[in-house]
């Protein structure tokens, strides 16, 4: 008989929790799993235009004021020594392991601020237009630092 209302018990319980009968309660989870600092937030008001580093095809944000770097699609952030991946040059940013960030954005050359300081900015739309275009034809090895994009959409000179 003890055994029945048991049974019974807990045939109750779970018929009451299918049916949605609970007393209403609040509830919040957040999880963050991560390796490293989170990433604080940067907000650049408009798409930012790129120089690309010479010797590379990497392209640097020189105007945004923090390190932002766009090479094969993605952009990448270095933070207080560990690294952010994103899409989208506004984030959301993933933190990433230094060995999964490519070898060329890592190794930088130390000056490479100096070495674009003046050349010629390359809207974002011409970037995300012809990034591809302009690697696979090594268009930065043919054209050096000359750079003269205005008004080109085209990849071409």
């Amino acid at each position: 008989m003890k055994t029945k209302a048991i049974t019974a018990f807990f045939i109750g319980i779970v018929f009451v929790m299918m049916t949605g009968y609970a007393p209403v309660r609040s509830a919040e989870v957040n999880l963050s799993i991560g390796i490293g600092v989170p990433a604080p937030q940067v907000v650049i008001p408009a798409p930012p235009p790129v120089v690309v580093i010479p010797g590379t095809y990497v392209y640097f944000a020189p105007d945004v004021g923090v390190d932002i770097f766009f090479y094969h699609g993605y952009w990448y952030r270095p933070h207080h020594g560990y690294w952010y991946r994103a899409r989208g040059y506004n984030g959301p940013w993933d933190n990433i392991e230094g060995r999964r960030v490519p070898h060329v954005v890592r190794n930088l050359p130390p000056d490479f601020r100096h070495s674009v300081r003046h050349h010629e900015r390359i809207r974002h739309v011409d970037l995300q237009r012809n990034w591809k275009t302009w690697e696979q034809k090594k268009h930065w090895d043919r054209h050096g630092d000359r750079h003269e994009m205005r008004g080109r959409h085209d990849g071409k000179r």
